[in-house]
């Protein structure tokens, strides 16, 4: 009655974080194992809404808006230092409500079950260790097999697939890359950016590189996978990357994100999610363009997040296994035994964490747990204050 490659996925790991802790967050509680921002959404976001209500009234094309994928190309132009007209607005560009949806639906569109023999194995996707879940889950519902890689030094560091050897790259048809790094905030540097490019390129797999952090960073802004590309000649094969509003312009709610890339890749996506994605509504759209077009909320909502760094320096230095992240907006605490740390401090302060073993395999994130630094200042200090007396 059910697809049986659901018994190979465990509980997604905020429900096996309420069944660790006997039940969901209460009145009285913080959450800060969800990277649900909370920062006060942009203004214009409400006002650019209600110029387009009329809109509501029409079903939105799959395809988006000109105007979106038109913001979209500009804004990775700007912001990667690409070619003009290296980003095609109309076949490279296509809007996905939440990138979660659309690092799903990849894997469906990329991946056949049968495409290798019994004696050649299942086609594998390789993945970073610790890692964002939906990852495995596309994988394991495509027909494939995860095949993870921790970074070279450890938790904190990217994966380098280059190291990897040819049994394995022959089999390979997808690989993840998060940068900055879900849940390490790791960032992949230039370099190793372009190694992985050209080995999907000799192997011929693709490689979806999940960048939904890419604007939230301390010191230094992170290099993407399309100046990569731009470096290497300019061409988008085998890569398609993935970006979102919900970190960047705390608009979680909004639901809305982009894939670009190769535009043969980006013509069968689109194809697969004319099917079963769901389409942006207009008035969404009007105001996500908007805010891929604003850069001042994006500077004030990273200051915000720095500000929640310096705290936790303070609090944390020389503890715990603290570094300071690169990019992103969690802490990624080595304390252990993250099961038993996260059950003790829920018990003693109910402040909800989550588990490193919740979003790893082997070993690799047992002793840590993560903690997303969502809140207000006041509440984050206070927060954070209370998790370290705790801990």
């Amino acid at each position: 009655m059910f697809n049986a490659q659901l018994d190979q996925l465990t509980d997604y790991p905020f429900q096996r974080l309420t069944d660790l802790l006997g039940g969901p967050a209460t009145s009285d509680s913080l959450v800060m194992s969800i990277g649900e921002p909370q920062h006060p959404p942009p203004s214009l976001v409400a006002r650019v809404i209600g110029e387009q209500a009329g809109l509501w009234g029409k079903y939105p094309p799959a395809a988006g808006s000109p105007d979106f994928r038109r913001a979209v190309a500009d804004w990775l132009t700007r912001r990667f230092v690409l070619p003009d007209g290296m980003i095609d607005a109309e076949r490279a560009v296509l809007p996905v409500a939440g990138t979660r949806e659309a690092l799903y639906l990849i894997a469906q569109t990329v991946i056949t079950p049968a495409a290798f023999g019994p004696c050649q194995g299942q086609p594998l996707v390789l993945l970073p260790n610790p890692f964002y879940q939906v990852y495995v889950g596309a994988a394991v519902m495509a027909g494939a097999e995860p095949y993870f890689v921790a970074g070279a030094s450890g938790a904190a560091a990217q994966p380098d697939y280059t190291t990897l050897p040819d049994s394995v790259l022959a089999r390979v048809k997808l690989a993840y890359l998060c940068s900055p790094a879900n849940p390490q905030g790791s960032v992949a540097d230039l370099d190793l950016l372009k190694r992985t490019i050209e080995l999907a390129r000799r192997w011929n797999f693709v490689l979806a590189v999940d960048e939904c952090y890419s604007e939230i960073w301390d010191q230094v802004e992170p290099a993407g996978a399309l100046t990569a590309c731009a470096q290497l000649g300019g061409s988008l094969d085998n890569v398609m990357v993935f970006h979102s509003l919900s970190k960047r312009s705390s608009v979680p709610g909004l639901r809305s994100g982009f894939v670009a890339g190769d535009v043969n890749l980006m013509a069968a996506f689109g194809r697969l999610r004319s099917y079963g994605g769901a389409a942006t509504p207009l008035p969404l759209l009007a105001a996500a363009a908007a805010l891929w077009r604003d850069e001042t909320h994006v500077r004030e909502n990273r200051d915000l997040y720095r500000a929640k760094l310096d705290m936790a320096e303070r609090i944390f230095a020389g503890r715990f296994g603290f570094t300071r992240p690169p990019g992103g907006f969690f802490l990624w605490l080595d304390v252990g035994d993250g099961e038993k740390a996260a059950v003790e401090v829920w018990n003693k302060a109910k402040i909800r964490v989550l588990p490193g073993k919740y979003l790893s395999r082997g070993d690799v994130g047992d002793r840590f747990i993560r903690v997303a630094l969502v809140h207000d200042l006041t509440t984050t200090e206070k927060a954070l204050t209370h998790l370290a007396q705790t801990l």
